[in-house]
């Protein structure tokens, strides 16, 4: 099958009648009626004056609806999905940032975009609820709003447009636009199909959120690019995830390792269920697995966990281990999984097998750079090489695996440190459910380690007791000093573990 290049084509991959999306108490919408949808959808924004060069803000929940409006936005103009829970201050800055042409919301909506939008008058659109099935909708002009704008061209965007704009987390700086076109997304989506092998026969369940890459990538476009269908759900919950696998009777789910290890804590009450419904396969990405949730969540469902490596200015993901019969290594992030993926040195030269340094990428996938942002940009790219900010290491058979994002590496009195070594040592211990070690400033050293951990239910260990078992495996440098008990690590929009800037939402930065 040759690669598709536009949403319009991989939106052709189904069968008319197959199912394309599903969801909670809904009728199935088949790939006739989400073409059908699209169509009529693109037409009302061509309509509105917006066509393929346009930036929509998409502010929605998570579910069928927010999928199907991502899709039809990004076959028209170009979709920017903001996290809904944001506040004010945040839309402002991502709205004006983006120069969004429209917003769309949900009709009865309450978001504070409403009121930024009315401040940076930018025309809100309402998204209402049709019949045709899960996800189906309809858009008009909200009350109020005046869409001055001329009928905008009815042209459908060429491989090179801007389908997707997000931005990076911004932990450490102000976030960064980052433009991925048509290209991008359908390379992207065709990767994660190969390397998962999906066809038509699968069902991916989605629990991760459609205003990030992993969801709207893995979550949504790889299964549609394989005529298969996707089971949206209203977002992660952990209490209706075995009800949702009931319903839905997937094949398969990709998740961040936060939402896995909730997952596996449920997974022995609900075993009739994986019985019923087994799958072929699950899918981690975002975040390092610790391989002992990996052991866990195979031997749960019966299933290989299958780990990637994914970040949004590769359209999500980079590398990933293989289905079986092909070799998984645990702890690794597996092979490149589209683009190419090397090491590199500070000096910019390729290292050999077994050499520790930068992980880098060039492919189909990867952005050409962010947008009105060249000081980042030639930080980020040395000739075609994108520096994706991570260190690795490559072995022999190409595994790559992630010794710690670079801005991560605690640095003790010169000594570097990754945190997802110690992150391994201390999931050894059979108290600890969870856990993510960080850096703490310090006024001589600069930084000491530290660590914050979860333990199972029921279970108890002292500070002194878990610090002596980490002593045990590992150089006293690299020994936390500080370790944290809480009942929940706090957590990025995503679910991820974020590691800088712990420290001071823990209180332990001065």
């Amino acid at each position: 099958m040759p690669a598709l290049t536009t949403l319009s084509e991989l939106l052709l991959t189904g069968a008319d009648d197959a199912t394309a999306i599903h969801a909670p108490g809904a009728q199935p919408l088949s790939y006739r009626a989400l073409r059908q949808q699209v169509a009529q959808a693109v037409a009302t924004l061509n309509q509105l004056g917006i066509g393929r060069r346009d930036r929509v803000a998409i502010v929605l929940p998570n579910g069928p609806a927010m999928a199907t409006a991502f899709i039809s936005v990004a076959a028209a103009a170009c979709a920017a999905p903001l996290n809904p829970a944001y506040r004010a201050d945040e839309f402002e800055f991502y709205l004006s940032d983006l120069q969004a042409k429209a917003l769309i919301v949900e009709h009865g909506s309450q978001s504070a975009a409403l009121a930024v939008a009315a401040k940076l008058g930018i025309p809100v659109l309402e998204l209402l609820p049709a019949e045709a099935g899960a996800g189906a909708f309809s858009l008009r002009a909200a009350a109020g709003t005046t869409t001055a704008s001329p009928p905008a061209p009815a042209s459908a965007p060429a491989d090179d447009d801007l389908a997707l704009i997000l931005h990076t987390s911004g932990t450490t700086s102000r976030p960064k636009i980052v433009p991925l076109t048509q290209a991008n997304i359908c390379a992207s989506a065709g990767n994660v199909g190969a390397t998962l092998q999906l066809t038509a026969r699968d069902i991916g369940l989605n629990i991760m959120p459609l205003f990030h890459i992993h969801g709207l990538i893995a979550g949504l476009l790889a299964p549609l690019a394989a005529g298969g269908a996707v089971f949206c759900t209203p977002g992660f919950n952990a209490l209706k995830f075995f009800a949702w696998m009931q319903e839905a009777r997937p094949s398969w789910y990709t998740a961040v390792p936060t939402m896995h290890q909730t997952i596996l804590s449920r997974a022995a009450q609900n075993q009739a269920v994986i019985a019923a419904h087994p799958l072929r396969f699950l899918r981690s990405s975002s975040a390092s697995m610790p391989p002992q949730v990996i052991a866990g969540l195979e031997s749960a469902f019966g299933a290989p966990l299958i780990e990637a490596y994914g970040m949004t200015e590769a359209a999500h993901q980079m590398a990933s281990n293989p289905l079986p019969p092909a070799l998984r290594v645990p702890g690794s992030v597996g092979l490149a999984a589209g683009p190419q993926v090397a090491i590199m040195d500070q000096q910019g030269q390729l290292l050999p097998a077994g050499a520790t340094g930068e992980i880098v990428i060039q492919g189909g996938n990867v952005t050409a750079g962010y947008e009105n942002n060249p000081k980042a940009n030639a930080e980020a790219y040395v000739g075609r090489w994108f520096r994706t900010g991570d260190q690795g290491v490559m072995d022999e058979q190409g595994y790559l695996r992630i010794t710690g994002r670079l801005k991560e590496i605690i640095s003790r009195g010169g000594e570097k440190i990754s945190p997802r070594e110690v992150d391994e040592i201390l999931m050894d211990h059979p108290a600890v459910q969870q856990v993510v070690t960080f850096g703490i400033p310090h006024d001589k050293l600069g930084e000491d380690v530290g660590a914050a951990v979860v333990l199972h239910p029921g279970q108890a260990i002292s500070e002194k007791e878990l610090r002596e078992f980490v002593a045990i495996r590992l150089a006293d440098f690299k020994v936390p000093r500080k370790i944290l008990f809480l009942d929940e690590i706090p957590k990025g929009a995503t679910g991820k573990l974020q590691r800088i800037g712990l420290a001071q939402k823990l209180g332990l930065a001065g």
